[in-house]
């Protein structure tokens, strides 16, 4: 049997970081993730719930915010339990093994609109100063 999810999405709200009582980090999040779509049809978004523990956690806390592009990798968990009514609630959602930060350092969504790319149609002679780099593919987020 196979239990295995990869996300990829941006977090709905900043990161909220808790122990449990032996002590153990733990962060509940939201991933929004937009869904495939045909062309011509409208977009559509689900938001799933992911749980991490740990140093993931930790370091989520440290290190995302609202609106961070971030790749969870886990597995699905199904819980239920009684809420303060006594209703029996269950629970699906995505137990993080590792949680990729998609984005650069100190990157703001707010600013990434204002990003210029060179046009396609620019010279070579314009680009002649761009050192390349060599990227290894291990070190690629896909």
């Amino acid at each position: 049997m196979i239990n295995r999810v990869v996300l990829v999405g941006r977090l709905t709200k900043d990161p909220d970081l808790r122990r449990t009582a032996t002590g153990t980090s733990v962060n509940s999040f939201t991933v929004a993730v937009d869904n495939r779509v045909k062309a011509g049809s409208e977009r559509s978004t689900s938001f799933i719930n992911c749980t991490a523990f740990g140093t993931t956690a930790d370091n989520m806390a440290k290190y995302t915010r609202k609106g961070s592009l971030i790749g969870v990798e886990g597995r699905l968990q199904q819980r239920s339990y009684e809420n303060k009514e006594g209703k029996k609630i269950n629970v699906v959602e995505v137990v993080a093994d590792s949680v990729q930060f998609l984005e650069p350092k100190g990157t703001n969504n707010d600013t990434r609109s204002n990003e210029t790319f060179p046009s396609e149609d620019a010279s070579a002679d314009d680009n002649k100063n761009l050192e390349s780099i060599d990227i290894v593919d291990d070190d690629l987020p896909f």
